[in-house]
């Protein structure tokens, strides 16, 4: 228990005596705390502008970040800070444009237009606004405080019972657990993955032989990681949003709110109301947040669901229901697509696997800068020895908690003043983005072949979305690739060059059924592609 406090005080210290940028007053602003603030106002203006989305925001404040702050120890916690702070501000500034102008950013901000855009039309925007960043807020305050505990206990069960063959089956079965509950269907999620284990294997292996190179020598190196899942992820997205809208010539209308005389802000009862609902809907945010590849969408539509069948219960018929302005059909949504945010990097910090897009920078951050490997060694404890990738744990711990209390403050005001930001034509929007994103792949890689890298990944993630083909399934298995073939060349000389060295443990025989259980029945119902 003391070298646990030990490490949260190291953690706190870490984030508030880090380098400072400015002074007020005499004392110093560290410079994590400024990205932080910049990431998480960042974020809001993001969320709140359809056509954009958090991810995107961190896939091109990346490269920037890692030009800014270069690849040393002290460059993890501000990187980190900013992409948090874009990670929490999104979530919150996407209820804006859903509410305001019944325009969902994302997929689970389309439960919000159901009661927020009502109740903006009847003259009460400020009060949906209101109850939306409150029930956001408190849904990521509850899942950030159950990763912090769960992380670092699922870690230490991971390193104390698994060996290398089980956490090769481990990884085997993440992959084989996302294929399955992402995509239109189990085949296609199965072709993502494989799509993605192949493309991360085009490279020189470990014995430095050319390995699917097709003999061209740019390709010995293989791929950026940091090109191809910018390409897939991003510009794949852009380029499949301007099709759509140059399919349907520009159809993107925003209509202004009219104020119709009611009175708006929060009304007496209120909180009371929506307090049930927000910690039904964090709850069911954390559980599905938690698992590997499960989105918000599910949380959102599950909560909304949940919380209209309880109201249809406890209220009389003639009383107002879901779907025509109620608070607690916006509380049930926000509260559970915002609890989905921390939960998503349990698998993150304590196996390494990411969860969902916004995890998937949070990796690719640590791995470019390096210093910080996610996964269980990092909740380690070591006799006579800090820990240094603890202290970074228990600093990311800091800044999340530090971003709830400025989502509690701050957020809220300037949420409701991004309004504005929702009637800029999405044509001339994105554009700008792709050519920012190009600019800061370039600052990174400073090289023309990671630029051809990421547009030619663009097409191809187009394509995949066009073929209903989910996105994420193949930059997770991209990601994951590295880790599962040094994890089985590990375990396979561990053996002693057994090649059923997967089948020697119980555990790893379990994992490995349910890797294959897992298509077959999760794959059940229509999903659509991530």
């Amino acid at each position: 228990m003391s070298e646990t406090l030990q490490y949260i005080g190291l953690g706190i210290m870490s984030v508030l005596n880090g380098p400072e940028l400015f002074s007020i007053f005499g004392i110093g602003v560290p410079v994590a705390i400024v990205m932080l603030m910049g990431g998480l106002l960042t974020g809001i203006a993001v969320g709140a502008t359809p056509g954009l989305a958090g991810p995107m925001a961190m896939a091109i404040s990346l490269p920037l970040l890692i030009s800014a702050f270069g690849f040393t120890p002290d460059a993890l916690l501000p990187v980190f800070a900013f992409l948090i702070g874009i990670m929490k501000g999104a979530t919150l500034g996407g209820a804006v444009p859903a509410i305001l102008f019944n325009l969902p950013g994302t997929p689970d901000a389309m439960m919000t237009t159901l009661d927020g855009h009502p109740m903006a039309q009847n003259g009460q925007p400020k009060r949906a606004l209101r109850i939306a960043q409150l029930s956001s807020v408190s849904g990521d305050t509850f899942s950030d405080i159950v990763l912090f505990v769960c992380a670092p206990f699922l870690a230490v069960i991971v390193e104390r019972y698994l060996d290398l063959p089980e956490k090769t089956a481990l990884l085997i079965l993440s992959i084989s657990f996302i294929a399955a509950v992402m995509g239109a269907s189990v085949g296609k999620g199965l072709l993502s993955v494989s799509l993605g284990l192949i493309a991360a294997f085009i490279a020189s292996g470990s014995d430095l032989s050319p390995r699917l190179t097709m003999g061209i020598p740019a390709l010995r190196e293989g791929f950026s990681l940091t090109a191809a899942v910018l390409g897939v992820l991003i510009v794949g997205e852009i380029l499949s949003t301007l099709e759509e809208l140059w399919r349907n010539k520009h159809a993107l209308k925003v209509k202004d709110v009219e104020n119709r005389g009611a009175i708006d802000g929060l009304q007496r009862g209120d909180i009371r109301r929506i307090v049930p609902y927000i910690g039904r809907g964090a709850v069911v945010g954390t559980m599905i947040g938690a698992l590997p590849g499960v989105g918000s969408t599910l949380a959102a539509t599950l909560s909304y669901t949940l919380a209209r069948r309880r109201h249809r219960a406890i209220t009389a018929s003639e009383d107002p229901q879901f779907g025509t302005g109620v608070p607690e059909g916006i509380a049930a949504t926000e509260a559970a697509n915002s609890a989905v945010s921390g939960a998503n990097l349990i698998p993150v910090l304590s196996l390494g696997i990411p969860g969902n897009a916004a995890a998937v920078f949070l990796i690719l951050a640590a791995d470019s800068i390096g210093g910080f490997n996610p996964g269980p060694a990092v909740f380690t404890f070591t006799e006579n020895e800090i820990n240094p990738q603890l202290v970074t744990a228990f600093g990311i711990f800091t800044l999340m908690a530090l971003g709830n209390l400025l989502n509690w403050t701050v957020g809220g005001s300037f949420m409701r003043a991004m309004g504005v930001l929702a009637k800029i034509p999405a044509h001339y929007l994105l554009p700008v983005v792709l050519l920012v994103a190009m600019t800061a792949i370039y600052f990174q890689e400073t090289s023309m072949f990671a630029i051809w890298t990421t547009l030619g990944f663009g097409v191809f993630g187009f394509f995949m979305r066009k073929m209903q083909v989910p996105v994420l399934p193949f930059v997770i298995a991209y990601i994951l690739a590295g880790p599962i073939e040094r994890s089985a060349r590990e375990a396979f000389s561990a053996s002693g060059a057994d090649p059923w060295f997967l089948f020697k443990s119980p555990i790893s025989v379990a994992f490995l059924v349910l890797s294959l259980a897992a298509p077959v029945f999760l794959s059940r119902g229509g999903k659509k592609p991530s």
